[in-house]
């Protein structure tokens, strides 16, 4: 079984990414099951704005992963309280894939599992894992329940994931269980997809 974790953060490499270390935690426990996963940082991408698959851009090799993965786990930073503007363009460009079908004319996205890893300085998890999970559900992706993560230290500016210990007990405990239930809901899909 295969993980892609799509990696929203605005910092394009080698700045560190906060959001990539917790989404890791997910991915560290998702390869501890024996699922391969692979981490893209979209921001280290060309990827243009549109809702159509091949846009000439990096894309499209996105695309390709994305439809090789059985569990899909977009993570973003918060900002003004709201996913990231790379996360956005991701959905954006995801938006495609809900016309797209496969052998037996279901939607490219069934049979695949989806969660969310947020991380910020500021409120509003909830409300961009709301977000993100209720666009992938649009595209046809089953989204387990309690599949998702995030760490913030509440309203206003203070330290990054990366500074402190804080809070990070929680995090990785929600993350195990967001992997376990991502897992469970994909192996169960495996053995009976939803019908076309």
């Amino acid at each position: 079984m295969r993980a892609l974790i799509l990696n929203c953060t605005l910092k394009p490499l080698p700045e560190p990414s906060n959001t990539q270390k917790l989404a890791d935690v997910v991915g560290a426990e998702l390869g501890e099951h024996g699922v391969d996963v692979e981490s893209v940082r979209v921001a280290d991408l060309r990827v243009e704005p549109g809702v159509q698959t091949d846009m000439g851009d990096d894309w499209t090799g996105v695309h390709e992963k994305l439809l090789s993965a059985e569990i899909l786990v977009i993570a973003s930073p918060t900002w003004l309280g709201r996913p990231s503007s790379v996360a956005q363009r991701v959905l954006e460009r995801m938006d495609a894939m809900m016309s797209e079908t496969d052998d037996e004319e279901r939607p490219v996205a069934y049979n695949r599992v989806a969660g969310v890893v947020v991380t910020g300085n500021e409120d509003g998890a909830h409300h961009v894992i709301s977000e993100i999970t209720g666009a992938l559900n649009d595209i046809g992706y089953t989204i387990p329940g309690q599949a998702w993560t995030y760490w913030n230290m509440g309203p206003g500016p203070g330290p990054d994931y990366s500074d402190t210990d804080h809070g990070h007990d929680w995090s990785r405990t929600t993350a195990t269980t967001m992997a376990s239930n991502l897992l469970a809901v994909a192996t169960a899909l495996a053995k009976q997809p939803i019908p076309a």
